[in-house]
């Protein structure tokens, strides 16, 4: 269950938003349920007033605006759809450059010991699908490792890990999350 430590603003308006829904709730919720709301994924109509609006399209201007994404307009036969490729290939570049060297050159064999934001970050990358794309461009050997290393790692028992954590617990949950 999500516990709130604390609601003083984050400067980020979805993450603000989010926070107000939370402590708003008269039970905690499990991380499972706030996935779920927080997507508007959720078909519960006792849970709407929890549910962000829009998210996809706020987090793709946010990033528009930080200058990541771009907006077009494709036509797709009979209608235009809105899409956001990426703009800036470097900023892609790089976070796929940390996480290749994450799991070859500074790998700790250690969830404890890895950087949160690294591990935040394998395990939205997983969750998305992405993963293999991400380690697409290494040598055969170097991708064989890296796959099995990060297989290894989102293998691990989440509820185990999360017991170890110094301030993972939610990273892990995530990933029991999304196991499910």
């Amino acid at each position: 269950q999500v516990l709130l430590k604390s609601d003083a603003p984050t400067g980020d308006v979805l993450l603000d938003e989010t926070l107000r829904h939370i402590k708003a709730t008269e039970t905690p919720e499990t991380v499972q349920t706030w996935i779920e709301l927080l997507t508007g994924e959720t078909w519960n109509p006792f849970k709407l007033q929890y549910q962000l609006r829009n998210v996809r399209e706020r987090l793709a201007k946010a990033l528009v605006e930080k200058g990541i994404l771009t907006t077009e307009k494709q036509n797709f036969l009979l209608f235009d759809m809105t899409t956001h490729p990426v703009s800036n290939a470097s900023e892609k570049q790089r976070l796929v450059k940390k996480l290749q060297e994450s799991v070859l050159e500074r790998w700790v064999n250690d969830p404890q010991r890895m950087e949160r934001r690294t591990l935040a970050l394998l395990v939205l990358a997983h969750a998305s699908d992405v993963l293999e794309n991400v380690f697409a461009s290494l040598a055969d050997d170097k991708y064989d490792v890296a796959m099995n290393r990060t297989k290894d790692l989102l293998d691990m028992d989440p509820e185990v890990e999360a017991a170890k954590a110094r301030g993972t617990e939610m990273i892990w949950a995530v990933l029991a999350a999304f196991n499910k």
